[in-house]
């Protein structure tokens, strides 16, 4: 469909789209421990992830976040989608992706470290303020 009928109307909530990415190894999570110079979240856990670029789709963003911050693949599946609402436009589209990495050991990047953390762990740690662990 061209764009000219897809109904773009600027006045409308638009959304800046990102990927997370929670892979498993056995009933281990791969969690990112933000470095302290970042200016936001240092010394706190999340899932590796950013942003989707211009051409990407949801699947191969996520992919070349992963292998950019881990050195891993991983096949990947999506398991839900999170709006973070910033009060204007634009908000913050999040698709939250799943898999399991059969192998390997994850390379720390400028990001963070990289741990793999149990299941029952994962609640203990100081986690992003959205991070809903449940």
């Amino acid at each position: 469909m061209p764009v000219t009928e897809q109904g773009v109307d600027l006045s409308r909530y638009m959304l800046i789209p990102r990927v997370l990415i929670f892979i498993m190894h056995g009933l281990r999570f791969c969690c990112l421990k933000v470095h302290r110079p970042k200016r936001l979240w240092a010394n706190k856990y999340n899932g590796v992830g950013g942003h989707i670029e211009p051409g990407e789709d949801v699947l191969s963003a996520a992919r070349r976040e992963l292998l950019e911050e881990t050195g891993l693949t991983a096949d990947l599946w999506l398991c839900g989608t999170v709006v973070v609402d910033t009060g204007k436009n634009p908000g913050i589209g999040i698709y939250v992706l799943t898999g399991e990495c059969p192998d390997g050991l994850p390379r720390p990047s400028v990001e963070g470290g990289l741990e793999w953390v149990s299941f029952s762990n994962v609640s203990k740690l100081p986690a992003v303020e959205d991070l809903a662990i449940s």
